[in-house]
């Protein structure tokens, strides 16, 4: 029994998982990880598709160790660059972003601030601690944040769109390295000229001490599908 109990346990201390043939990430099941033979037996190509060989070009980066780390970790800027133009057209669609919206156009969200609402003429305060900004322990003062947002309920201002890996508490947003971007919304709750002007915050990581790249189901998707597409075409 005993050994069975062990066996378990290291099966699920596991860094990579097999599925059909092919290695994912621990809790990144749709992340699959290949041997990078160009780089060295010790690299690992990251990417969303399942293809194999790999396409360096369409990966989401290397790294020199599993799990992945900053350190350890070089991401593809042709991917971040790809990422970007997929939340430009789609982030107003995602679930997650109309739920923020919809908040901070209500009378109870006009103070909420949580996960990606922040407000207007805020003092260009720096939190003490990790990250240098807002999120799980700041107080939304830096990185995209200086732009300005909502000051209450039927103002409008900006939501951010971030990253899963480490939700901030509530009445906080995300810390600068986890916040991919910005985006409009009128005091209605409506996006600004329909998809709300997204706008990059030039502050996100791929890879951070909290972890690795976590997307909504949503926004996955339509980054796998733009991948599917280039990759199509290169062919």
């Amino acid at each position: 029994m005993f050994a069975n109990k062990s066996h378990r346990g290291l099966a699920r201390a596991a860094t990579i998982i097999a599925r059909r043939g092919l290695s994912t990430l621990e809790g990144h099941p749709h992340i699959y990880v290949f041997p990078s033979h160009q780089l060295g037996s010790s690299s690992h190509i990251l990417t969303l598709l399942p293809t194999s060989p790999p396409s360096p070009k369409l990966s989401i980066g290397t790294t020199t160790s599993i799990p992945p780390n900053p350190d350890s970790f070089t991401e593809n800027h042709s991917f971040l660059a790809m990422l970007q133009s997929v939340l430009a057209e789609h982030a107003h669609e995602d679930p997650d972003v109309i739920s923020q919206a919809q908040a901070m156009a209500s009378t109870a969200g006009s103070g909420l601030g949580s996960g990606g609402v922040f407000f207007p003429q805020q003092k260009n305060r720096r939190a003490k601690g990790y990250g240098g900004g807002g999120g799980a322990g700041g107080d939304g003062a830096g990185g995209a944040s200086a732009q300005g947002g909502m000051g209450g309920a039927g103002r409008g201002g900006w939501v951010h769109v971030s990253d899963r890996r480490n939700p901030p508490d509530y009445g906080r947003i995300a810390w600068p390295e986890d916040i991919f971007g910005s985006i409009e919304v009128d005091g209605e709750g409506k996006f600004a000229g329909g998809k709300g002007g997204y706008q990059p915050s030039g502050t996100y990581r791929i890879v951070t001490r909290e972890g690795m790249l976590g997307l909504s189901p949503y926004l996955r998707e339509k980054v796998v599908e733009r991948l599917h597409r280039e990759e199509r075409s290169s062919r």
